[in-house]
């Protein structure tokens, strides 16, 4: 018997699912918590997300939490989790060497970004992690990365296509403060 990761429940057969990106061995009532994750014995015959919708399902399982929502093995759900970047540990000190590289002050860098010195501040001390505007602003204006393995496909498209005008719209419009 193996003992369920999320409740601590005795199961025989367990299931693995990814919860917010991290791979758990879950029992029957606690696999509707997460996507369940493809293994190498059930691979022929478990997909990692459902491809059908599942709109008879979703009347079944709303009156009760016991046999009726784990029966059904295609009503997986998508985590949310698994699409989005991951910010780089080391954000702050990336940040803060390229705007020393690049000899900008921390009030210096919030301008040009049309942001206030205070969140660089905050960025720059691990304090704060950049939501994904800030992000992609800080690594345009700084050149570079950070997100796990290089920057994402949206942001190579943009930059490819503004290094060529020289202005963008962080150069003309002022902020009130």
């Amino acid at each position: 018997m193996v003992q369920c990761e999320m409740c601590g429940a005795e199961t025989g057969a367990p299931k693995t699912i990814k919860v917010e990106g991290a791979e758990l061995q879950v029992c029957a009532d606690c696999e509707d918590f997460g996507t369940e994750v493809r293994t190498a014995d059930t691979s022929s015959t478990t997909t990692k997300y459902s491809t059908g919708s599942s709109s008879g399902s979703s009347s079944s399982g709303s009156g009760s939490s016991g046999s009726g929502r784990s029966s059904g093995g295609s009503r997986s759900r998508r985590d949310m989790f698994d699409e989005m970047e991951e910010i780089v540990s080391d954000y702050d000190a990336r940040i803060r060497s390229a705007r020393e590289s690049a000899g900008l002050s921390q009030s210096e860098l919030a301008d040009q970004l049309n942001e206030k010195a205070s969140l660089i501040r905050k960025l720059e001390r691990g304090e704060s992690l950049p939501n994904d505007t800030i992000r992609r602003k800080l690594e345009r204006a700084l050149e570079i990365d950070l997100v796990e393995g290089g920057g994402s496909g949206d942001d190579e498209e943009w930059s490819g296509g503004s290094s060529q005008s020289g202005m963008t719209l962080g150069d003309v419009v002022k902020r009130k403060d």
